[in-house]
Parts: structure tokens; sequence; C-alpha cells
């Protein structure tokens, strides 16, 4: 495997996993947080993330090939979840109750939705099906799941910055990003939905 194989699969899985743009989703998503808590969530979710994403890079064609679904399938699975945590981050459902209700101190969003679909999500699995499936070899295989840790590295370090950037925003500020950022998971999560479709050939 050369540099320009190795680069071009560090470039894939960036922008499919988009590191930059999940540093205002973990912000939105764990607000009102103490940071140990935040980091926990963080790590917890990081790894959860590399399970899946190693997961598939081994045996995901195989895994969903005997379970019946396909890849389509599956995009649009995700899309359909995605979705139901933009709602969530719009109307402010897990925090304000009309009736006075206390917040849910409880929530967990390590494992959805920021380990799946955000980190790992059906173009990321899908992505590492299709590059280990590019040049079958232990080689290969081990590069590319090197390459998907760097990744993952780097959004490590975006969420470490979580709390400077929350402190910078302020409480109002960091609502108006929960919103902005609902709105754009919506949109992204539609956008799921919309390549589901698309691959399953009905449209």
């Amino acid at each position: 495997m050369d540099s320009t194989q190795i680069i071009s699969a560090f470039v894939t899985l960036f922008v499919v996993i988009d590191p930059v743009g999940l540093a205002p989703l973990f912000i939105a998503l764990t607000r009102d947080m103490t940071p140990q808590r935040r980091r926990r969530i963080g790590w917890r979710a990081l790894a959860i993330a590399a399970v899946l994403l190693t997961l598939f890079g081994l045996a995901g064609e195989s895994i969903l090939t005997v379970i019946g679904i396909s890849l389509p399938a599956f995009r649009i699975a995700g899309g359909m979840l995605l979705f139901l945590t933009a709602l969530d981050m719009l109307f402010e459902r897990r925090t304000e109750r009309r009736e006075g209700q206390t917040r849910d101190d409880d929530h967990d969003p390590s494992v959805f939705p920021l380990a799946t679909p955000l980190l790992a999500g059906p173009g990321a699995l899908a992505t590492m099906i299709l590059l280990v499936g590019e040049n079958p070899g232990p080689t290969h295989t081990l590069m590319i799941h090197v390459v998907m840790l760097a990744v993952l590295g780097i959004a490590a370090g975006f969420f470490a910055l979580a709390d400077p950037i929350a402190r910078v925003l302020g409480r109002t500020g960091t609502m108006v990003v929960t919103r902005l950022f609902g709105m754009l998971l919506a949109a992204l999560s539609i956008q799921f939905v919309i390549d589901g479709l698309k691959g399953s050939g009905l449209f």
C-alpha cells in the first residue's frame, strides 16, 4: 500500500466521519454536563466507534449478507434514527419540559447518537467495507484500520476542545448552536435516507 493510497483512505474517512463538524454536535449533545462526564462520554463514544468500524472493516459485508441487510437499507435506518435525535435537539425535548420536569441526568449519548450513527454511521461503516475490499490482504487491511484510528484520534482532539468552546459560547450561544446543528442533523439524516433509496434502485 503506497503513500497515495494511504492519503486517499485518510481523506475519504476524514470527510465521511467529519471530526471538525462533530465537535459542535458533541457540545450540543453534552450541554450542561460536567467536564469529567463529558470526557467520559467522549472517550466511550470513540472506543465504541473504533470497535464498530474495525468489525465492519474486517467482516462487515459478510455480516450484512448473512443477516440479509443491504447497505442501502442500513443507510436508511441510520438516517431515520438520526432524524429523531435532530428533533430532540431542535425542540429541547431532553432538557426542557413545560411541566417543569428536571433534566434526565442519566442521559448518555455516547452509544447513540455519538458512537453511531455520528462517528460510525452508515457512510463510515460502508466506507470501511469498501476501502478494505479494494485490495484484500493483511497489510492493506491493517493500514486502513491505522488510518481509521488516526481519524478518530483527530476527533478526540476536537472533543477535548469542547469545554473551552462551550465557555466561549456561553449558555445562550450553546443553545443557538444546538438549534442550528439540530437543523443540520435533520438535513443530514434526510440525505442518508435519500442515498439509501438511490442505492436500493427504487428511484
